[in-house]
């Protein structure tokens, strides 16, 4: 069982930074269009993975958000592993599945891989370096601050990475789509990072009660 509810409460934030990173990369090589803009569809659990690469950062530190990053990457490859060990084996002929459509959900490409897992590791330990150069200089004062200046800077990296591995070095989009892609994509992110703001503000208070409540009994 857990020592402390401090563990308890890692343990929450890992799942579920995990489940969305992983689930992040297995749905964005879909792409959709709202309001006439093209996304990925990748970009639907983000705003989860911003809120506990934030929270993390803030009780665990630097060194708990980036192990858990170098974890989540290898858990991301070893779920392609497992795709692509899946699409070898034919399904029968009464499955409810078949494996021309099975391959099309799951067998992304390449370079869609490499340049989801590339863009991701980055831009965690570029979004740790700048949290921490923030709190370093205001303390525990302006949480919005740190929390939207560190995705300000890694989702512009993130969102351009993988764009430019997965899907212009490829050739499946064009310089122009690259640029509109980026920029709306990054500018969605920003707008998201800025409405979660409330959000990240809640999870601090409910850690902290917690975390609180537990010191005091520790001390008692």
């Amino acid at each position: 069982m857990f020592r402390s509810k401090r563990d308890l409460v890692f343990v929450v934030l890992a799942g579920v930074f995990i489940t969305n990173a992983v689930v992040a990369e297995l749905i964005g090589g879909k792409l959709i269009q709202l309001f006439g803009y093209t996304f990925s569809l990748g970009i639907l659990p983000w705003p989860i993975v911003f809120i506990t690469t934030d929270l993390i950062n803030e009780y665990f530190g630097h060194k708990g958000v980036r192990k858990l990053t170098f974890i989540t990457a290898v858990l991301i490859c070893y779920a392609f592993v497992l795709l692509f060990m899946g699409m070898q084996i034919p399904a029968v002929s009464f499955s409810p599945v078949q494996d021309k459509a099975f391959n099309e959900v799951f067998g992304q490409g390449m370079w869609i891989i490499i340049g989801s897992v590339i863009a991701f590791v980055v831009s965690q330990l570029l979004d740790v370096f700048i949290f921490g150069a923030f709190k370093k200089r205001t303390g525990d004062k302006y949480i919005w601050l740190r929390a939207t200046g560190s995705t300000m800077f890694s989702q512009l990296i993130d969102t351009f990475i993988v764009l430019g591995i997965a899907f212009y070095l490829p050739g499946k989009i064009d310089g122009k789509q690259f640029w509109e892609m980026g920029s709306v994509g990054y500018g969605t992110k920003l707008v998201i990072a800025v409405l979660l703001t409330p959000f990240i503000y809640l999870g601090h208070w409910v850690i902290g009660s917690i975390l609180r409540k537990d010191t005091l009994k520790d001390l008692n």
